[in-house]
Parts: C-alpha cells; structure tokens; sequence
C-alpha cells in the first residue's frame, strides 16, 4: 500500500500519471495536467490511492474477507444513545508514533470514517465505488 508513503514519492507519482495523460491525449506540454486528468476522469495519485483503501475496507466489512484484515476492524461502539450510533463508523485505535499510523488497522478507519454518510451507507460494491469515486473527484477537481 502506498498509503503513508513520503510527499516527495507521491509527486514523483503524480508526474508519472501526468505524463500519461499528455500521451493518451496526445496533448503538448503547455496544457495543464490537471485539466487533463479532469477529461479522462482520472484521480490523483493521492485520492486514488484513498480510493483503493476505502473499497478495500468496503468489501472487507461486507463479506468478512480475508479475515486477517476483518479481525483487524473494530466496529464503533458509543457509550451513549446517539443519532450517530447507527452509522456504519469504525473505531480508531490509539497510537503513539506516525509509523504505527500507517498500518492498515488506523489507515482504513480513519479514511472510512471521513467519508460521506451516503458513501458509507451503500450497500453494494458497484454503488459504493460510484459513491466513492464522485467525492474523491469532487474533493480533488472543485
């Protein structure tokens, strides 16, 4: 997973991805990469790779598979009666350095609790995905 990996790898990436998009629309250096990503619907590399963690989280919570990574998800448990007490969120373990932060256990959870409600609440891959890819490419383009 590249989730966590320095800032100075992820730009390398996005340079990678940029390139591509000039090459695919055969489009000359002078127009932005940006614009062009926009066309081909394409995700940054950052929100891309948030959106890989998330439907693997998705899939994960819906069909207990694998379970190492299941066991490794802990569904939020509120000590009150809350109106949030219903939603789909996961709890965040506690951890001590920005490594530790890195691993799957405190990645997924953290990502999966930022997203939407209504991203969340979808109940089958297809609609998550499309749920998904429309707030990262809002969050990314707008």
């Amino acid at each position: 997973m590249l989730f966590g990996t320095s800032g100075r790898n992820l730009d390398r990436l996005q340079r990678v991805q940029n390139t591509l998009a000039r090459v695919v629309l055969q489009a000359p250096w002078s127009v932005s990469a940006t614009d062009l990503r926009r066309e081909l619907h394409w995700l940054p590399v950052r929100h891309r790779i948030h959106f890989k963690l998330a439907t693997i989280t998705h899939k994960t919570m819906m069909s207990d598979h694998p379970s190492y990574l299941h066991d490794q998800l802990c569904h939020h448990q509120s000590i009150r009666s809350l109106r949030s007490s219903t939603a789909p969120l996961l709890q965040l373990p506690p951890v001590k350095t920005a490594f530790a932060a890195r691993a799957f256990t405190v990645a997924a959870p953290k990502l999966w609790n930022s997203l939407s409600a209504r991203t969340r609440s979808a109940n089958t891959s297809a609609t998550f995905r499309s749920r998904l890819k429309t707030e990262l490419f809002s969050a990314a383009y707008c």
